[in-house]
């Protein structure tokens, strides 16, 4: 972790020039001793990505609210039930006491509720983990932007829309900003946050400090086309499938060769396994859609037939391969 104390600068237009000539990790050294001002979190979602924003907020000691239909709020709180045991019976594994209440802990720190003006209502940051819809996003963000004290920050976790399309609909484009987790949230390290045009530095400085409480290591991004790990990443899952659906490799081969042979931990296919073969063939839909002659976002008609048939990867079971236990 940086270790950080604030300047003080005499103007507001010298803070602003200044913060924007340091990288995130100078701003990191500037501003990491202070405490955060963010308390209360909401997230708009209770999906896979949800439930691992809302346990890592509340692993954290953050108050979190999730909303969302009591069907998805319920299989969030099985899931984040589920992670917690793996954590506990690491962290205590001869303690049975001490493993329960530190699960029981972290569950206080949550609630959840139907209703967005009753999650948002007390809200110092909102976090929206919903589907890959931009009209749906808006939406919500409407709404949320009804119930929300004036000072609410809000977020969205997208994976491919351009944050400031989302911020558009709401009426604090300054304090609206992407946050981007990924899965799964309680052990991967990486935040990216995205700044748009409009996002102020002091909404940018309060979302680094959060990660930064999280024990995430944030990186700010440009409000683009998949960021920065989906810009690079996705390609490469998609050259993959092409490469197999020409009939000259095999899934398991290219896994393979890609572990060994380049180093990373996971092959292409586990990857798109765990990202969610559905997620995977949304981002690349709405890719090809705003850049139908870019060949990198070709969609695949492997995908396609996997999703038709419900096989969406680790959180059903069965995707590219065969798993054991569902995430839910």
């Amino acid at each position: 972790m940086f270790s950080v104390c604030t300047k003080t600068l005499r103007s507001s237009s010298k803070l602003s020039t200044y913060i924007r000539s340091l990288t995130t990790a100078q701003i990191f050294q500037q501003d990491g001793n202070g405490k955060s001002s963010i308390k209360n979190i909401t997230v708009i979602g209770g999906g896979i990505m949800g439930s691992g924003v809302a346990q890592a907020s509340a692993q954290n000691g953050f108050s979190v609210t999730v909303v969302d239909k009591d069907e998805y709020t319920q299989k969030c709180m099985v899931s984040i039930r589920k992670s917690l045991d793996i954590i506990a019976k690491k962290k205590f594994p001869d303690e049975p006491k001490s493993a329960r209440k530190f699960i029981d802990t972290i569950f206080n720190n949550i609630k959840t509720t139907r209703k967005i003006e009753v999650g948002c209502e007390t809200a110092d940051l909102v976090v929206e983990a919903v589907v890959e819809n931009l009209s749906i996003k808006q939406d919500v963000f409407r709404k949320a932007d009804q119930a929300s004290p004036e000072n609410t920050i809000f977020t969205s976790n997208t994976s491919s829309l351009i944050i400031e399309d989302i911020a558009k609909s709401t009426s604090r484009p300054d304090k609206f900003a992407g946050i981007h987790f990924f899965n799964p949230v309680w052990n991967m390290k990486l935040v990216e946050i995205i700044k748009t045009q409009s996002t102020s530095d002091d909404t940018f400085k309060k979302l680094l400090r959060y990660t930064k409480d999280l024990g995430k290591v944030p990186v700010s991004s440009p409000d683009t086309l998949g960021f920065i790990v989906n810009r690079l990443l996705f390609p490469y899952l998609m050259e993959s499938l092409r490469l197999h659906e020409h009939g000259h490799v095999s899934i398991t081969d290219i896994d393979t060769a890609m572990k060994l042979g380049a180093g990373y931990p996971k092959g292409p296919f586990e990857i798109m396994d765990i990202i969610g073969l559905d997620t995977v063939k949304v981002l690349i839909e709405g890719w090809h859609k705003k850049e139908p002659e870019n060949p990198l976002f070709f969609p695949s008609e492997i995908l396609n037939k996997l999703v038709l048939d419900y096989k969406l990867g680790q959180k059903t079971g069965i995707g590219f391969y065969k798993y054991k236990h569902t995430l839910y």
